[in-house]
């Protein structure tokens, strides 16, 4: 079950990193950015892959927060209660 869980986690969310990715790098060109005032020394594809892991991290986070937040259910033939997926 806790192999299900994680990709339940993970698969949403690297298909919602690969969009935004997508739609964050057509509007803005990996030499606009700016990190503290000044260019990232990497390549294109390097901040590009940057980019797509921390995007990555943040959708996996939101996806854990809400699996941990889904209630339990309480079945109708027993007096077991699902207590949720965590």
């Amino acid at each position: 079950m806790k192999y299900r869980l994680l990709i339940w986690i993970l698969w949403p969310s690297f298909l919602v990193a690969g969009m935004a990715e997508g739609l964050l790098f057509t509007l803005v060109h990996p030499q606009d950015l700016l990190f503290f005032g000044h260019h990232p020394e990497f390549s294109d594809e390097g901040i590009y892959t940057i980019s797509f892991f921390a995007i990555w991290t943040f959708c996996a986070v939101s996806s854990a927060l809400t699996a941990y937040i889904l209630p339990g259910i309480e079945a109708s033939d027993s007096k077991e209660i699902d207590r949720g997926l965590l």
